[in-house]
């Protein structure tokens, strides 16, 4: 008789709710595909009533109707992620009754108009109105001219994370700097475009290239940096291996925190990026949320309407049941943006610039810069192969993986070492140049 293999009660339980979660999940997406396609008719009917120009969304794939090739113009293409998200209803041509146009995409508005499903509050709207647009930025200035090593001070750029800010390095990173590194060190804190007090205009499309324009507009010409240090989070690795690859003389080195990567070898890198950071699972949490702002334009339109648009109210509920007069600052972030902001920013930055990053990578290889990779091994954001993938395109990087150290707390809850680990990268870069 044929015998066959024993699977432990442990393997079997395993295996059970493996599948059952991808059942659910099944069934779970399948609404939400139907939901998406209700709230985009909603969506469609309140924007022409209360939009004299509104933007479109994407539930028309343009991009195969225009036979649009890949790898034309990939610096100047949105992603394709935006258009070929997988939809039971699109998929069956039951929404290509409309869509962008082609011509007026994202520019229907405006740069000064908000959408009347974002908040008009003070503080979101502090942007606006302004002669010229420039990110939002905290600089610490240097206590003296002169630095420890007889040179001019040095300066460092931080680049946060997907639905954070600049205070994100303001709680963490600044409150902890050494003496020696206040005395010698010009630091920059920005909110990158679309987040935090930074603009978020209606008509941007939110590319790796405008990202990296008012980076160029807001902190490079303006303060005239012919060197400069990168530190970055996450998304802002993205951003700050691009800036790196544009001046490569000019950075000295870089510090990665948790970086999304994944080659872009493979066959339609952008949605490998969508399907392994924002995976259409309803566990964990954590994932699910990721894939409903991901995959769905008006779902994620609609989160962002009921609480980013009321973030006052909601924010008042917090302090009164938490019975504190100050959130934290990860709270407060994640209400800083547009839905236009953040989808676009998802798409054509986190996905889109995917398929940019192993020419980046070749540029920082070849001039030698200087590269500090750091994860935590229990990060549920980024997998933690994206630092060894990236490890092995830069065989010089130092690659440190963090103990019981998730996404956030790789840095928050350990700031003092964070930042110490931030000075020793800095002042090894300068004592290298000099020695």
């Amino acid at each position: 008789m044929p015998t066959f293999p024993r699977v432990s009660p442990g393997r079997w339980r395993e295996r059970a709710s493996r599948g059952l979660i991808s059942a659910l999940s099944l069934l779970v997406f399948a609404f939400l595909d139907l939901v998406d396609f209700v709230l985009c008719f909603f969506f469609r009917f309140v924007d022409g009533v209360l939009e004299g120009n509104p933007i479109p969304c994407y539930c028309w794939n343009r991009r195969e109707k225009q036979g649009s090739p890949d790898g034309v113009g990939e610096e100047e293409e949105v992603s394709e992620t935006l258009y070929g998200r997988r939809n039971l209803f699109r998929e069956i041509g039951l929404v290509s009754y409309g869509g962008r146009s082609g011509e007026k995409e994202g520019k229907g508005a405006s740069r000064s108009t908000r959408r009347w499903s974002d908040c008009g509050c003070e503080s979101c709207i502090s942007w606006q109105g302004k002669e010229e647009e420039k990110l939002y930025l905290m600089v610490r200035e240097p206590s003296q001219a002169r630095n420890h090593w007889g040179n001019s001070f040095e300066s460092v750029i931080f680049l946060h994370g997907f639905l954070s800010s600049s205070s994100l390095w303001l709680e963490t990173v600044f409150p902890n700097l050494s003496e020696v590194a206040k005395h010698n060190f010009r630091v920059f804190a920005v909110d990158l475009l679309g987040f935090g007090g930074s603009p978020k205009p209606t008509n941007c499309m939110y590319r790796l290239k405008e990202h990296l324009e008012m980076i160029e507009k807001s902190v490079v010409k303006p303060f005239q940096l012919s060197s400069f240090h990168l530190v970055a989070h996450s998304m802002g690795c993205i951003i700050a291996l691009a800036l790196a690859a544009k001046y490569p003389e000019s950075v000295k080195s870089i510090t990665l925190i948790a970086p999304p990567y994944f080659s872009s070898t493979e066959v339609r890198a952008s949605h490998t990026a969508l399907n392994r950071l924002a995976e259409r699972k309803i566990w964990p949490p954590l994932l699910f949320g990721s894939a409903i702002m991901s995959w769905y334009e008006h779902l994620g339109r609609t989160v962002c309407f009921i609480y980013c648009r009321n973030h006052a109210m909601w924010e008042w509920i917090l302090k009164l049941l938490t019975w504190r007069r100050d959130l934290n600052f990860m709270i407060t972030d994640l209400t800083k943006h547009t839905h236009h902001s953040a989808w676009h920013t998802m798409h054509n930055v986190i996905c889109g610039a995917m398929k940019l990053m192993d020419k980046h990578l070749e540029v920082v290889n070849e001039v030698g810069i200087s590269v500090k990779i750091i994860q935590g091994d229990r990060d549920q954001v980024v997998p933690l192969e994206c630092s060894y993938s990236m490890k092995s395109k830069l065989p010089l990087a130092d690659l440190k993986i963090i103990a019981n150290a998730d996404h956030n707390t790789v840095m928050v809850g350990r700031e003092k070492d964070f930042t110490r680990e931030l000075e020793q990268i800095w002042f090894t870069s300068i004592e290298s140049k000099l020695s």
